[in-house]
C-alpha cells in the first residue's frame, strides 16, 4: 500500500487489543442474548395462572417468580428485619413475616418495604392483622449464601440482617424447621399503609447491547488510530 509501512511495535501493541475489544464485543452481544431469555423466562413466569406453594425446593425452583396464593396467620412478633432501600434510595427494611399455614407448616413471607422510623411494631398496629390471611405474591428462591462478596455477614445474635437466610432466620425466631422459599407479597394496600409490598425487582438491567456498540466502536477507533499512525510513520521516511 503506497505511503503504508508496518512498525513493529505500533503493530504488537495494537493486534492484541483490537483483537480483545472485538472479543469483548462479541461476548457482549452472547449476554445479550441470554439476557433477553432471562428477561422472556421472567415475563413468562409473572403472567402464570396463580398456585398453590409448592412442598419441595426441586418444585420451588421450577415455580421461581410465579404468582402463588396461601391462607394462615401471620406470626407478626416474629418478624425479621432486612435491610433494604425504598423509592427514592430511602433507608429501612423488608418486613419479613413467618406464615403459618393450614397445613402447620412455616412459609416466610417479605410482606414489602417500611422506612427505618416505622420499625417498632407500635407505629403500624393496623397493618399487623390477627387471625387467618389471604397472602398473594410471587415465589422466590432466595441464594444459597451470601448474594454476593460485598453483602455483609447477617448477625442473628443482634437481629441485624443483611440478607434472606431462611434457616437461620427460622432458627433465630425458635421455628424449627421453614420452607426453603418464600414469598413476596404483591401490591395489594396494607390497612395503614404498610408495609408496601410489591418489592420483587421485576426490571432486570440490560445494557449489553451499549457494551457490545462501545467495544466494537473501541476496536475500529484502534484501527483506524494504527492506520494513520503508519501512514504519518511512512511518510516521514
Amino acid at each position: 500500500m503506497s505511503g503504508f509501512r508496518l512498525q513493529l511495535w505500533p503493530t504488537l501493541f495494537t493486534v492484541p487489543l483490537v483483537l480483545l475489544c472485538i472479543g469483548l464485543g462479541i461476548w457482549q452481544i452472547q449476554r445479550l442474548h441470554w439476557k433477553l431469555g432471562l428477561i422472556a423466562q421472567l415475563q413468562a413466569a409473572v403472567a402464570a395462572a396463580p398456585s398453590t406453594p409448592p412442598r419441595t425446593l426441586a418444585e420451588a425452583k421450577a415455580l421461581e417468580f410465579h404468582p402463588v396464593t396461601t391462607r394462615g396467620v401471620l406470626l407478626n412478633d416474629k418478624e425479621i428485619f432486612v435491610n433494604a432501600a425504598g423509592e427514592g434510595g430511602h433507608l429501612g427494611f423488608h418486613v419479613l413475616t413467618p406464615l403459618r399455614q393450614d397445613d402447620g407448616r412455616i412459609v416466610f413471607v417479605n410482606r414489602g418495604f417500611i422506612p427505618a422510623e416505622l420499625k417498632d411494631r407500635r407505629t403500624r398496629e393496623a397493618g399487623e392483622p390477627a387471625g387467618e390471611v389471604r397472602i398473594s405474591g410471587l415465589l422466590r428462591v432466595p441464594p444459597s449464601g451470601k448474594p454476593s462478596w460485598f453483602t455483609p455477614a447477617n448477625r442473628p445474635d443482634i437481629d441485624y440482617w443483611f440478607w434472606i437466610d431462611l434457616p437461620a432466620m427460622a432458627a433465630a425466631d425458635g421455628l424449627g424447621e421453614a420452607a426453603p422459599f418464600y414469598i413476596d407479597a404483591d401490591a395489594a394496600p396494607n390497612p395503614g399503609g404498610w408495609p408496601k409490598g410489591g418489592a420483587t425487582p421485576l426490571q432486570l438491567p440490560n445494557n449489553h447491547l451499549q457494551y457490545a456498540i462501545t467495544w466494537f466502536a473501541l476496536a475500529a477507533a484502534g484501527i483506524i488510530i494504527y492506520v494513520l499512525s503508519q501512514r504519518r510513520g511512512a511518510s516521514r521516511r
